[in-house]
This record gives structure tokens, sequence and C-alpha cells, in this order.
């Protein structure tokens, strides 16, 4: 199956959970707090399937966090004047 076609498939998986909750809703009534949890979730659902569809239909590659290139040149010394060593303590004193 192509991702329209399982796309399409969760969509209608996913009215039909909203029509069955909507009947249980009905019978349990909506004023407790697992029904609204429940409610919440599939709310959720819906909204990240929206997300899911738009991310789909766009024809960009997969998001890729960007490279960052770190050189092998070491540092300007400058940088680390008044810094202390890591365990050490500061350059002038003794280590404990």
């Amino acid at each position: 199956m192509s991702v329209h076609d399982e796309l399409t498939s969760v969509q209608r998986s996913l009215d039909d959970l909203l029509r069955s909750l909507g009947r249980l809703e009905k019978q349990v009534g909506t004023g407790g707090l697992e029904m609204r949890r429940v409610r919440a979730d599939a709310n959720h659902l819906r909204e990240s399937l929206a997300l899911l569809r738009e991310a789909a239909a766009s024809p960009t590659a997969p998001m890729r966090p960007e490279l960052v290139t770190i050189s092998d040149a070491p540092y300007d010394p400058s940088l680390w004047v008044d810094s202390d060593d890591e365990g050490l303590g500061a350059r002038d004193r003794r280590a404990p």
C-alpha cells in the first residue's frame, strides 16, 4: 500500500473510533475524568494524523538536523585565559 492509502485507512479507523466514543459518551456520560481523557487522547490523535498528512504531502525530503563542522585547528589560547581547569581549580592555586 502507498503512504496515501495507509493514511486513508488510519483516518477511517480514527473516524470509527470517534463515532464509537460518541456512542460511549451517551451511555457513560461526559463528566468523568476517564471519558474526558479518552476524548482528549482521540483529539490528539486526530491532530497528529493531520500533521502526518501534511508532512507526507510535502515534496521535501525528511528534515535532518544541519551538521556543524568542527575544525581540527587548535583554539585560540586567549579563549582560556582566566578559566579553571576542570577538577584542578584555578591555575595559580594548588589542587585540593
